[in-house]
């Protein structure tokens, strides 16, 4: 090459890859994009009330910490990993490296499954966030269809998203070190608003209360409480810190990677999981009305209408509103570059027209598609079960999006697990730590994800009476066809041309042809 190379793009040519994408992250907004995904401002305030219904107090102030715990340890395997590789296909290229092919055809699939979910999920988050906001200045707004509203605010996002993904590169970085900021003074003051606003609090007794919602099983005791409605609840933890990848996705953008990328990963975990938590325990504390809780089916915005001044509530709302937006932006963000990335080594059908990048080095294809996509398969929310005014399909997109992500990250895990002594760590390794570590984190995976494709209301399960087909938990029918497509497509296909990773440096080392 003309030029030399510095260490970051040194090692990525080691991998097999030029240096296509900008260079300009530096390691504290690598961070920054995967604090911003986990968003403790979207996952704590959206799926709050999945937490309540099934569980209660008891699924928030302990299942948060315990399943925080496991996540971070998910979080240090998938460290060592990127500190190993750091390229933006992240997950799927290190199952194709530690593995086969066939182990990064499945990965990339799942992840990019994921990402598409995670961003639909919390910008249609935020859009239901926004249309309460807009509603408690607008009383005609207010009395308009909610569901047909925050579908339309939802697809505004996403055109925003993607314009401000394709149009600002260089500014993205810095809406991501906001962002960080945001979060944190943004969660402090909601807090400190719930610690002062009502006139009253519940007692420390009441974080251990159990609630059961659900529908299933008789009351919160008994094995069907213990054994399915509560880890029912734990999809709130589940899905709020999620999304943590977006560290290796934008490796090849950010300097020293190999590090930064690596401590951006856990850091974004470890730093989500005690604010999240100190969050949480606020709402419960503030949640003096558990009937006016109970009646908006367990939402969250129902302590803050039932607790505060109609001042103070409206600020909460827009506090977590504009954090769930910065959350969306990084999601399209991670999720273009790993169509990017995958379509890059020739796996997404069209792929040369989502590997493109213009003339700012952005894959602007890969952020339009994507977001096209998200838009797609959230149009069962125009729909609500009845005596919900909430849609299951939003429950539904969170499921899709818990379990393509884990289901993602466990492969690689369990792939160098598999590896033993031969995996070549980088400067960031668990050393002898990584079987006991990673054995509990591909254990939790697997059980997260059979629980995350059940029935989420009794109205969703074939059979009952009441039975509807807007009850109905489409997450294993959307992640099962998925599976099947893309395995029926290895077979019958892609394992006579997927061979995995290409190198394009050697576009670049290969002599000029003679004329």
């Amino acid at each position: 090459m003309a030029q030399a190379l510095d260490d970051d793009a040194r090692r990525l040519a080691e991998l097999g890859y030029r240096q296509e994408l900008a260079r300009t992250w530096s390691g504290f907004s690598n961070f920054a994009i995967s604090f911003s995904i986990i968003s403790i401002l979207a996952g704590c305030f959206t799926t709050f009330g999945q937490a309540w219904n099934n569980g209660g107090p008891l699924a928030i102030s302990v299942g948060w910490p315990l399943i925080s715990a496991f996540i971070l340890i998910i979080g240090f395997c998938m460290s060592e990993l990127v500190s190993a590789y750091p390229t933006a296909g992240g997950i799927y290229w290190w199952a194709a490296k530690l593995g086969r092919p066939v182990h990064g055809w499945f990965t990339g699939w799942l992840n990019l499954i994921g990402l598409i979910a995670v961003t639909a999920s919390v910008d249609y988050g935020c859009a239901t966030f926004l249309n309460i906001v807009i509603g408690r200045f607008s009383d005609s707004w207010a009395a308009g269809n909610a569901l047909h509203q925050t579908f339309l605010l939802f697809a505004v996002i996403l055109v925003l998203h993607a314009l401000i993904n394709i149009y600002s590169h260089r500014l993205i970085s810095v809406l991501q070190n906001v962002s960080v900021w945001w979060h944190v003074f943004g969660a402090a003051a909601v807090v400190l608003i719930l610690i002062f606003g009502p006139s009253k609090h519940q007692s420390v007794g009441f974080l251990f209360e159990q609630f059961n919602n659900s529908g299933f099983g008789n009351g919160s005791s008994g094995p069907t409480f213990w054994l399915y409605v509560l880890p029912l609840g734990f999809l709130l933890t589940q899905y709020t810190i999620t999304g943590f990848d977006a560290c290796a996705h934008v490796s090849e953008e950010t300097h020293g990677a190999s590090t930064s990328a690596a401590k951006g990963l856990w850091q974004s975990i470890f730093y989500s999981a005690i604010g999240g938590w100190i969050l949480l325990l606020a709402f419960l504390f503030a949640a003096t009305d558990v009937d006016a809780v109970n009646k908006e089916f367990g939402f969250v915005g129902a302590i803050f209408t039932s607790s505060l001044s109609s001042t103070l509530a409206t600020v909460v709302f827009g506090i977590s509103t504009i954090g769930q937006f910065f959350c969306g932006m990084s999601c399209v963000t991670s999720m273009s570059r790993m169509t990017y990335a995958f379509s890059r080594d020739g796996a997404v059908p069209g792929w040369r027209l989502w590997s493109k990048v213009d003339r700012n080095r952005t894959p602007v294809n890969a952020i339009i598609g994507g977001c096209l996509v998200a838009l797609l398969i959230t149009l069962p929310a125009l729909y609500a079960p009845p005596g919900s005014a909430t849609p299951v399909a939003f429950l539904a997109v969170v499921s899709i999006a818990v379990i393509g992500l884990y289901l993602a990250f466990l492969i690689p895990i369990w792939l160098r697990l598999r590896a033993g002594d031969s995996f070549q760590a980088g400067p960031w390794t668990l050393g002898r730590k990584y079987k006991v570590l990673g054995w509990i984190a591909v254990i939790e995976i697997a059980i997260i994800s059979i629980y995350f494709i059940l029935p989420i209301a009794p109205s969703g399960v074939p059979g009952n009476k009441d039975f509807a087909w807007t009850s109905v938990n489409y997450a294993p029918i959307a992640v099962g066809a998925v599976l099947i497509g893309i395995a029926l497509w290895w077979n019958l296909s892609a394992k006579n041309w997927f061979t995995g990773p290409r190198r394009t440096i050697d576009e670049i080392d290969q002599p000029e042809p003679v004329a």
